[in-house]
């Protein structure tokens, strides 16, 4: 498939299914892009598509017959609107959050391989069956927790305050399947491979939640 280059070709990518219950054209949401009259098209739709559907059946798809709907917030940038978002970024804004395009390889611009070669893939979503808990809350670690535990195809994963939104992603090279956080101001480390609290079952962080199939 070669660059998109009309309407038609457009109508195409977006009918592309890349799971039971995703779609390519919710992917291509930006509002940065939308915001500023740019396309979030994909350089290499092909390549897109394979990283999409390696990230839905593995990650989307297990935490929607868990919890059902999964929201996106964004998935796929393309590496311009990506780099025109990271540019945009100033000291303690808040409207950009965008980090530059060699980190996001095979992160948000799913078409570009990272520099080891690698393919991978990364969503922004909302779990709208843990919102109440959340608002109630403001805990984002029982999700995490669950994540840890129900998830094995998930590389890494990092949760905001907003809505507890979290950045998601499948990726086809080694991984630590670290879970960090970010309150807006400062981060932090949750779990990652070889970390003492990594190890085991700790299901007793999140109880109530549904078993994962």
């Amino acid at each position: 498939m070669s660059p998109i280059g009309s309407v038609a070709e457009l109508t195409e990518l977006g009918r592309v299914r890349l799971s039971q219950h995703f779609f390519m054209r919710e992917m291509l949401y930006s509002e940065v892009a939308n915001f500023h009259g740019l396309q979030n098209l994909p350089e290499d739709p092909e390549l897109a598509i394979a990283a999409g559907r390696r990230l839905c059946e593995a990650v989307l798809e297990p935490l929607h017959r868990a919890f059902g709907v999964v929201a996106l917030r964004s998935a796929y940038r393309s590496p311009a609107v990506n780099d025109f978002c990271y540019r945009q970024r100033k000291p303690g804004g808040t409207d950009y959050f965008c980090s530059d395009n060699e980190y996001n390889r095979a992160r948000h611009i799913w078409d570009w391989r990272d520099a080891a070669g690698h393919l991978g893939a990364t969503a922004s979503i909302v779990i709208p069956w843990y919102l109440p808990s959340y608002e109630a809350s403001g805990d984002f670690r029982p999700l995490a927790w669950w994540i840890r535990d129900n998830l094995p195809g998930y590389a890494e994963a990092s949760f905001y305050p907003w809505l507890c939104a979290f950045n998601i992603r499948w990726y086809e090279g080694p991984s630590e399947r670290a879970i960090t956080f970010h309150d807006g101001k400062e981060g932090g480390l949750i779990t990652k491979a070889g970390m003492a609290n990594f190890e085991g079952d700790h299901s007793a962080l999140y109880p109530g939640f549904p078993a994962a199939d």
